[in-house]
């Protein structure tokens, strides 16, 4: 008998906490985000490889853990797409994603194009993971300059 009035008791505050216990961690929990995109390279277009690098999107993890990118794409509305290789974003980090040539590293990576992919006019970056679910989308237009806080 004392196990059964233990547990409506028990249910009783595991209900109670576990509303509070849910809704911390989420709060705390963060996630991954486009923070910042430069989609109109500084200079002439003039489609060098420094020219096509200085046209990037910095994406940010917010969460205090790492975070998992293998097969998230990053797109724009024309569905030139960038599917992230096995790799992680650390805890409170951000990594730039260039649209030229070059060597990858923790926070840097390429996407190896010979053309620009974001418009300068008016585009939309949509960060998705693997499964399809949109993690994330930043839209600019002719207003903004040549780069974009999210």
């Amino acid at each position: 008998m004392r196990i059964r009035a233990a547990l409506p008791a028990l249910a009783g505050a595991v209900a109670l906490t576990g509303t509070f216990l849910l809704s911390t961690p989420a709060q705390a929990a963060g996630g991954v985000t486009i923070y910042h995109v430069w989609f109109d390279s500084p200079g002439s277009d003039n489609r060098s490889n420094a020219s096509l690098n200085a046209e990037w999107v910095q994406i940010k993890n917010t969460s205090s853990a790492s975070i998992s990118l293998k097969g998230w794409i990053l797109k724009d509305v024309s569905n030139h797409r960038y599917t992230f290789p096995n790799v992680k974003i650390g805890a409170h980090k951000t990594m730039k994603v260039h649209t030229g040539s070059g060597r990858d590293a923790a926070g840097d990576k390429y996407q190896n194009r010979r053309a620009y992919v974001w418009n300068n006019t008016s585009d939309t970056a949509t960060l998705t993971k693997a499964n399809g679910g949109k993690v994330d989308a930043c839209s600019w237009t002719t207003r903004d300059p040549s780069d974009k806080y999210c």
